[in-house]
């Protein structure tokens, strides 16, 4: 295994208590695997699930019963491989797929690891993220990023990835409209992955005028307040909610025309009381989206060919001993993404 290792075999990780407090504490520092890569991180995004972990301490039947490591948006440099790795990858600028599957089963064969009954996710309970100096992934999931790609980029892929897997969800391509509800930082990703993949009407929704003004410099071509103005019945050919909200999701489903899609994708309660006569009549192709699988090359292309802009969402930077601050702001309307800094 090449190496550079501190001496000292520890690190230094945020780590989240059952009780909901954050702390940093001393860590062993990980050793790769024969088919892992050992990778000094550099930058994390903080993600609305690592908030929902902190504030609720639980996300569906994920529970924080015991001390985790938040953070699964991340980028940084390999610095150790396994024994099964290329030593010469030791060096390169990785952005991290956190996700690890079987690799054997039915979703897996398929190409849709997303699924796999076995997925270990950082920062979901009890998997731990990287909030941290340090994190291991497999060699195929550390990206190469381009030497001119920033880090915050390379973490940001991470959720620019999950807007790529709505926006394919959608079916979006040239020439299509689209309303995306809620213009947060999710939101505000799906917006441009959208206008990537060539939607020529993207109309976000936004209770705080704060929030969409941010959104019409991200690929909205018009804003809506929701409270002041009702979305046209049966108007857009896709439909995509970035907030969870009841309301949101039943006004986005009636504005879907016949054949079109709707997809789910901010956390919600776990039941909703739907519009099934409008779901049925219009055959409304109705989905959520569980992560992403595939999607990394497509976003490295996207930052490259500049048809999203990931570093201007960056909007604070936080070392580890801030990352408690870092989560309590963010749902202050001028904040899109804080970045944690471990090696700060």
């Amino acid at each position: 295994m090449n190496s550079e290792i501190p001496d000292a075999g520890t690190m230094a990780a945020s780590v989240l208590q059952p009780d909901l407090t954050v702390s940093v504490e001393e860590r062993q520092m990980p050793v790769p695997d024969p088919d892992q890569v050992l990778v000094r991180i550099e930058a994390v995004g903080v993600c609305g699930s690592d908030v929902h972990y902190y504030r609720h301490g639980r996300i569906g039947g994920f529970v924080v019963d015991g001390p985790i490591v938040l953070g699964h948006e991340s980028a940084g440099t390999i610095v150790a491989v396994g024994s099964g790795v290329d030593p010469a990858r030791v060096g390169e600028r990785v952005s991290i797929e956190p996700q690890r599957s079987c690799r054997v089963c039915e979703w897996c064969k398929r190409g849709e690891y997303n699924l796999c009954p076995q997925i270990e996710f950082y920062a979901t309970p009890p998997i731990d993220g990287v909030f941290a100096d340090y994190g291991l992934i497999q060699s195929d999931f550390a990206h190469t990023i381009p030497d001119d790609m920033s880090m915050e980029s390379g973490a940001l892929l991470e959720p620019l990835s999950c807007g790529i897997a709505a926006v394919r969800k959608a079916g979006i391509e040239p020439g299509s409209s689209v309303l995306i509800t809620g213009c947060g930082p999710i939101g505000i990703i799906c917006a441009q992955a959208a206008k990537a993949y060539g939607a020529s009407e993207v109309v976000m929704t936004d209770l705080l005028a704060e929030r969409r003004e941010i959104a019409l410099r991200f690929g909205a071509t018009r804003v809506v307040d929701p409270a002041a103005e009702q979305v046209p019945d049966a108007s857009f050919d896709a439909f995509i909610d970035a907030t969870g909200a009841l309301p949101a999701v039943r006004s986005g489903i009636a504005a879907v025309k016949p054949g079109g899609c709707a997809v789910l994708v901010g956390m919600g309660d776990d039941d909703m009381n739907l519009p099934v006569s409008t779901i049925t009549a219009r055959e409304i192709n109705l989905t959520g989206i569980f992560r992403y699988n595939n999607t990394w090359p497509a976003a490295i292309a996207m930052v490259q060919q500049g048809t999203v802009d990931l570093d201007s969402l960056v909007t604070g930077r936080f070392g580890l001993a801030e990352v408690q601050h870092a989560l309590d702001i963010d749902n202050q309307p001028d904040v899109l993404k804080s970045i944690v800094e471990p090696q700060r």
